[in-house]
């Protein structure tokens, strides 16, 4: 079935990103650039929570599919790039970290896509060091939307490191997949 609840959530996530894009650019004219920060973070704040939700509900009701299995990391990384193009354009990354990231979740998808039609794609599943950068991505992107002090804390300043530790954690898990598809690259030359 197509429309399950975990396909659901993940095309809701598709659908709040030019809302979460669109927030940016209704300031100054429509709401405060505070507004924009708080409603951005926590639109992105809200696609990340159904990333999750969308895995937990298809394991746990059984609701896994081809269709889910494609959408899932597809919503991920139009809502991460969405973001980081957001971040660049709003002078708060560096478009070199932004191509960095962007770069590399195109290059995995793209082997991945290769490893399983040599019938190899669990060479390239999922480790924890992909599952770590996603974490800490996420870390810095809401930082540097929300890009306001909390209680005095500069949360400019967390997001930057953040962002730093966030692309060194991507560039250190492309090499980890990179590594691992070797062999099969080797083999597969022609």
């Amino acid at each position: 079935m197509l429309w399950n609840l975990p396909n659901s959530l993940t095309m809701a996530r598709i659908i709040l990103i030019p809302v979460f894009v669109g927030i940016f650019y209704a300031q100054p004219h429509y709401i405060s650039q505070h507004a924009a920060n708080v409603l951005a973070t926590g639109i992105f704040g809200l696609a990340a929570i159904t990333d999750w939700l969308d895995g937990y509900y298809a394991r746990k009701l059984k609701l896994t599919s081809a269709f889910g299995a494609f959408l899932d990391p597809v919503a991920d990384k139009l809502m991460v790039a969405a973001a980081l193009i957001v971040l660049v354009e709003f002078n708060r990354v560096g478009a070199l970290f932004a191509f960095i990231i962007i770069g590399r979740e195109i290059a995995i998808s793209a082997l991945r896509e290769w490893m399983a039609s040599i019938g190899e794609r669990g060479s390239v599943a999922v480790a924890m060091i992909g599952k770590i950068k996603t974490v800490m991505q996420m870390v810095a992107i809401l930082f540097l939307l929300y890009y306001d002090p909390i209680f005095g804390i500069s949360t400019k300043i967390i997001g930057q490191i953040s962002i730093y530790v966030a692309v060194i954690l991507t560039l250190v898990s492309m090499a980890y997949y990179l590594k691992a598809a070797w062999p099969q690259m080797n083999i597969h030359k022609s």
